[in-house]
């Protein structure tokens, strides 16, 4: 099966924190899969971790659904299947949303609540077509696109 790889990288106050490849493929339904990610944890410039880390097929590790072709309202899935590692799930809470960003304007938006029952925490995103992800809102905060 083709992935797609993506390159995530988290700062703070300037400085490289963690860097990410994250392993996406779609279906013929159009419904993408998540395969894994592999993690670098950076402090002052140098890896210290893999934090979080795991790909589908190590152990008990399976792919886990990202995104359906068809959302739903109310949906509910398991975006990461790697157990006591990560095991993310996602419900569409809203699917007609409209977002701005420093990147621009966006309708018909996907909102999702992902929680992680290993560290017992929720965060919205949001999810454009054309675009994907355009923000993440956290209890502390959100984190906005800001180009593409």
């Amino acid at each position: 099966m083709e992935v797609t790889v993506a390159e995530e990288k988290s700062y703070e106050d300037g400085e490289l924190v963690e860097s990410t490849l994250d392993y996406f493929a779609q279906n013929r339904d159009g419904s993408v899969y998540y395969f894994g990610e592999r993690v670098d944890d950076y402090e002052g410039g140098e890896v210290v971790g893999h934090g979080g880390q795991w790909l589908a097929g190590e152990g008990n590790n399976q792919p886990g659904l990202f995104m359906p072709a068809q959302p739903t309202l109310g949906l509910t899935f398991q975006q990461e299947k790697a157990p006591g590692i990560a095991e993310d799930t996602s419900t569409i809470v809203a699917v007609d949303e409209r977002v701005t960003t420093r990147a621009g304007s966006f309708t018909g938006c996907i909102k999702t609540e992902d929680f992680d029952p290993l560290g017992n925490t929720t965060e919205f995103k949001f999810y454009c077509p054309g675009v994907g992800l355009v923000r993440e809102e956290y209890p502390s905060g959100h984190l906005d696109l800001v180009s593409y």
